[in-house]
């Protein structure tokens, strides 16, 4: 699913935020990502996500070589792709409805179809009864369950997760880590950074440590 050759990420020359990084992960497998802040985590969800380009090296992901994808080829490729946020990034004047169907929107899904599909991750994230509510009516966990909802809306292949229980108290960051194993089961392949290494033991999954840009354990 992912394969990295040679990866490295500057913003100035000298300044690495990864640097020789080679790494892969398979279909279907659950990673964890984890390291101290700047240690590079951020950066390759980034790429991964294809905000930012690779400085050098390869980036394979499900047969898109992210160095030299198009502009044009980067939509469809991010159609199989879910993202969570730390800061839940939902929009506040938005029903939890309609920022379910929103990427579907993007996307230029059909209305019905939206709905339905929105209709079904939501009632997978236990949160059906809440489609007319809004943003602030939530709890933080109950947001972070509508910000799964919306990354699961198009059926990614892979699922990434940026510190996706840093807002959370700890039982409601393993129900998160539960929601997430539960996707992973269903074929998804689940990549999430955290610095959260009570968590990451919890779980149980392979771990990927970055300091500094670099591979230092993998465990």
């Amino acid at each position: 699913m992912i394969e990295a050759h040679k990866l490295s990420k500057f913003y100035s020359r000298g300044l690495y935020a990864l640097r020789d990084l080679s790494l892969s992960v398979g279909k279907g497998e659950f990673v964890f990502l984890t390291g101290p802040s700047g240690a590079g985590k951020s950066t390759l969800l980034r790429l991964l996500l294809r905000q930012e380009r690779p400085s050098e090296g390869d980036l394979i992901v499900n047969g898109h070589n992210l160095s030299t994808l198009s502009r044009r080829d980067v939509q469809e490729y991010r159609r199989g792709i879910g993202f969570v946020f730390q800061d839940f990034k939902l929009i506040a004047s938005r029903t939890v409805l309609e920022n379910v169907t929103f990427v579907l929107e993007v996307l230029g899904v059909p209305p019905a179809q939206q709905r339905r599909r929105a209709f079904q991750v939501l009632k997978w994230v236990g949160l059906q009864h809440r489609v007319n509510a809004y943003p602030r009516d939530l709890s933080g966990g109950e947001q972070q369950r509508i910000a799964i909802a919306r990354a699961l809306a198009n059926d990614p292949l892979l699922l990434l997760a940026d510190e996706p229980t840093g807002n959370l108290d700890p039982d409601l960051s393993l129900e998160i880590m539960n929601l997430l194993r539960e996707v992973n089961a269903g074929g998804t392949t689940v990549l999430v950074a955290t610095h959260d290494r009570e968590l990451i033991r919890l779980v149980g999954r392979r771990t990927i440590t970055l300091d500094q840009g670099r591979i230092v354990e993998e465990a």
